[in-house]
């Protein structure tokens, strides 16, 4: 082994002790002198393992209610002396210090005390500092000294003691420092992301523990992995591993289906979504949701927040797809569902989102508070003579969800709570609106009485003609063009209904 070290001397100090007792034996049997605290000392004891406490290396007892019990220079000095620094030994020898070679320390539990609630004191007493500086003075020394900074790595570091003697390679060393320091970092961002929440600094600090390798990324050729706990989100009750495309379907999705109340059913296609109703029965939501294009649907990511029945199953179960996402299955349900091995059926857990998104761009990262306004009907503002009737009104408020969630340019055609088309993605809202009219008409949808959204305003009072021709009677826009009197205008002339809503929907 290249610069091997055998562990003398040793110092535990840990919040958990979880899988501790068999690194305590190992270390007593190779005969390693161990120093310890508080309650990690009274545990050692108890296993009938020799223990000395720190008090009696360092002539000075836990202080300041046990705020300061490791900052000594005794304790830091074994750890962060050079073994091959004459200068460093003959200062250990004056001063009476141990070498200290494996240091096994964890951290307060900072997170969990902020999850649970607790009070600013009790949080602020969980900010660890003994803890922290001996975790990064003994990576940083990882030349001489093997660090354990997480009970994660309790079984590496028995490992090395078990089988090798507790002799560890300078290999070994660096790759428990290089984990010791994610340790310390990610604690150190947790603890400013909270001090940051009141008149925040502008900074972008992010640390995510939690990571699946995924088969690859958007293509094959590109490696991708996805940092956050999907256990946590989903039951996945059946299929192969989601993939990275997956992933941003089933996130666009799980966002989408947010936005309703009563029993919805939505197909996704490339974040996008195809297919959209509402009815009081969920089989029939489905099946309104799949005539909206049921050519898109093939291969699509299905979502719904209702539970999902046997005969909603069956119907489903027709219809080749990668993922569906519900709150619930019945038991019939699942048994029809879980027929295609492949196929990805996920219980969607009641998890709160972040409020911000972010993305790499360019040669930095730029992030954004989540879109989280929708406007109703009590925000729509009637703009022209004619208002929308209740019933064009209720497809409005339908419509607009649909539009925040759907790439711009975008349009959005809906009818009797069901989307009839969207045109997705265009250079032009004339052509996302004429996009929308043609796949209307190739699934045989009547676009007489239907009404149109649009994610920004219209600069040109072409589309509400191009609309109106096509047998729209309602159109919401948010509004704000200098040339609003223009499409104002036209629907005066035309019996056509307009609203504006204030607050544009842009998704690039």
């Amino acid at each position: 082994m290249n610069h091997p070290l055998k562990v003398k001397n040793a110092l535990i100090s840990v919040y958990y002790k979880d899988n501790l007792e068999p690194i305590i034996k190992e270390l007593n049997r190779l005969g390693v002198t161990i120093f310890s605290t508080g309650g990690t000392e009274a545990f050692i004891r108890e296993l009938g393992v020799p223990v000395t406490p720190v008090e009696d290396m360092t002539s000075y007892p836990s202080i300041l209610g046990g705020r300061v019990k490791t900052l000594h220079p005794k304790i830091f000095g074994g750890i962060l002396a050079r073994r091959a620094n004459e200068s460093d030994q003959e200062q250990l020898t004056e001063y009476t210090i141990p070498e200290i070679d494996l240091v096994i320390v964890d951290l307060y539990p900072f997170e969990e005390t902020l999850a649970s609630g607790a009070s600013e004191q009790d949080i602020i007493e969980k900010i660890d500092i003994g803890g922290i500086s001996l975790i990064r003075a003994a990576a940083k020394n990882h030349k001489d000294v093997l660090i354990v900074a997480s009970k994660n790595d309790y079984g590496f570091v028995e490992q090395i003691l078990k089988e090798q003697d507790g002799i560890s390679s300078i290999e070994q060393r660096k790759e428990l420092a290089k984990r010791a320091f994610n340790v310390s970092s990610h604690y150190d961002t947790a603890i400013f992301n909270w001090f940051n929440n009141v008149e925040p600094l502008t900074v972008f600090k992010q640390s995510v523990q939690t990571a699946s390798v995924l088969r690859y990324g958007e293509n094959p050729h590109q490696k991708g992995i996805f940092y956050g706990n999907l256990d946590a989100m989903f039951d996945k009750l059946n299929g192969k591993e989601l993939s990275y495309n997956n992933l941003v379907d089933v996130d666009a999705a799980v966002l989408l289906i947010e936005e309703f109340t009563e029993p919805t059913f939505a197909i996704l296609k490339h974040n996008n979504a195809c297919g959209v109703a509402t009815r009081s029965v969920l089989k029939d939501a489905w099946d309104a949701a799949l005539a909206c294009d049921p050519v898109s649907a093939f291969g699509g990511v299905l979502i719904t927040n209702r539970k999902v029945d046997a005969a909603t199953a069956s119907e489903i179960n027709k219809l080749f797809f990668e993922v569906l996402i519900a709150p619930e299955y019945d038991t019939d349900a699942l048994s029809i569902l879980t027929e295609k091995k492949n196929r990805i059926i996920l219980r969607q857990k009641p998890v709160a989102l972040p409020a911000k998104q972010f993305k790499t761009l360019l040669n930095g990262v730029i992030e954004q508070d989540k879109d989280l306004s929708m406007e109703g009907p009590a925000q729509m503002q009637t703009v022209t003579t004619k208002a929308p009737t209740e019933a064009e009104l209720k497809d409005l408020f339908f419509a607009n969800k649909l539009v925040k969630h759907t790439k711009s340019n975008t349009i959005v055609l809906v009818k009797g709570d069901v989307l009839l088309a969207s045109g997705v993605g265009q250079t032009s809202r004339v052509d996302a609106l004429k996009q929308a009219i043609l796949k209307a008409e190739t699934f045989g949808f009547d676009l007489k009485g239907a009404v149109m959204a649009s994610d920004a305003f219209f600069p040109f009072p072409d589309c509400v003609e191009i609309a109106h021709q096509a047998g729209i009677t309602a159109v919401l826009q948010p509004g704000g063009s200098i040339k609003d009197k223009d499409s104002i205008e036209y629907c005066n002339n035309n019996n056509v209904a307009m609203v504006f809503t204030g607050v544009r929907h842009f998704k690039h």
